[in-house]
């Protein structure tokens, strides 16, 4: 069983990627049909719509688990813990890497020149906000997990306006400019018709898409929880702590593919606005299923990855502020809190 076990745990993996590419694309196109800003489609979208895996991944778990109730929120716990500390560890060790790679002859430099202002504002509602999470984590007070639930969302929500109002928005809407790829499903179908049509897609066209990417992604998610249910098992591992490092390979990718994609253009303010911008997404909207669907009492394992993913945060946002950029070099230090957890994982739980 546990080889089927990890067939469908690939195939899964497979399934959420490819839903959530085209669940972001679909997404961008809905903006734009909707005329909103490059900077809106480029970032908060794009940001929006790749972290959408780590939303709906919880809550199938959590609520159409296969191993039963107790089980099911252990893996939605560990879905949603383990985005922000892949965010923040591993994948600001690949941004960083993508960084040395392009900056090799010369071609850019290994300093990031992202505008401080943007990822410092993101940084700024990250922090007392997966803070706050952990502390409700180890207390047991439901009056004060419904609180923070809606205190933040409502974080979210302020978060949100006063990124759009920033003056590093311009920044980011030059950056964003020329981003949104053609309609991927309409392209596939104009080039099996053998035919191109450079026009626009139609509204409807766009939310096709992004209904369907939706389908595949809660497919994929119910497939990848009983994936991760089998093989936990058969290997005796605690289905939170292996989903915290199993999680995010699928639904951090595209964060991942994109930032790494924008540092080789030197657009460094959406690279690492994608990755802050979706670190406060994911302290929001997941943390509140969390919280209000589950007991949210983290163990010593679910505690000990918050705790890294705020210190790796916050070296980023020292960093900043004493600095006022980034260096590639740093970024790699990242990679170091991600192997040490692991490394802790392994010894502790194994």
């Amino acid at each position: 069983m546990a080889g089927v076990d990890v067939l469908v745990l690939l195939a899964s993996l497979a399934v959420i990627l490819a839903g959530s590419q085209l669940f972001t694309n679909g997404v961008e196109w809905v903006g734009e049909g909707f005329g909103l800003s490059e900077g809106v489609v480029g970032s908060v979208l794009a940001a929006v719509g790749t972290a959408l895996p780590e939303t709906i991944l919880p809550l199938v778990a959590i609520l159409l688990g296969h191993a039963g109730r107790e089980s099911g929120q252990e893996i939605g716990i560990g879905a949603i813990l383990g985005a922000p500390f892949m965010l923040s560890t591993l994948t600001m060790f690949v941004v960083g890497v993508g960084t040395l790679v392009a900056a090799r002859g010369g071609r850019r430099p290994r300093d990031l020149e992202a505008d401080g202002g943007v990822i410092r504002q993101d940084l700024a509602f990250f922090l007392p906000m997966y803070a706050l999470s952990l502390v409700a984590g180890l207390l047991d007070v439901r009056e004060l997990d419904w609180a923070l639930a809606g205190g933040l969302v409502v974080a979210y929500t302020i978060y949100v306006r006063r990124h759009l109002q920033a003056p590093g928005e311009r920044e980011l809407e030059a950056e964003a400019g020329g981003e949104v790829a053609p309609l991927y499903l309409r392209a596939w179908l104009l080039r099996l018709r053998g035919s191109v049509d450079p026009s626009r897609p139609v509204p409807w066209q766009s939310v096709a898409q992004t209904v369907v990417a939706l389908g595949l992604i809660v497919g994929g998610a119910r497939a990848f929880v009983a994936g991760i249910s089998g093989i936990a098992a058969s290997l005796g591992v605690p289905a939170l702590a292996f989903a915290l490092l199993v999680a995010p390979v699928a639904t951090e990718l595209p964060e991942k593919f994109n930032s790494v994609l924008w540092v080789r253009r030197r657009k460094d303010t959406l690279a690492l606005g994608n990755v802050t911008g979706a670190m406060v997404f994911q302290a929001s909207f997941p943390v509140s299923v969390g919280l209000l669907l589950t007991p949210w009492r983290l163990d010593q394992t679910g505690a000990v990855s918050a705790l890294v993913a705020l210190v790796a945060a916050g070296a980023v946002l020292l960093t900043l502020r004493l600095r006022g950029r980034l260096s590639a070099w740093l970024l790699l230090a990242q990679g170091v809190l991600y192997g040490g957890f692991v490394v802790y994982v392994v010894t502790t739980r194994l």
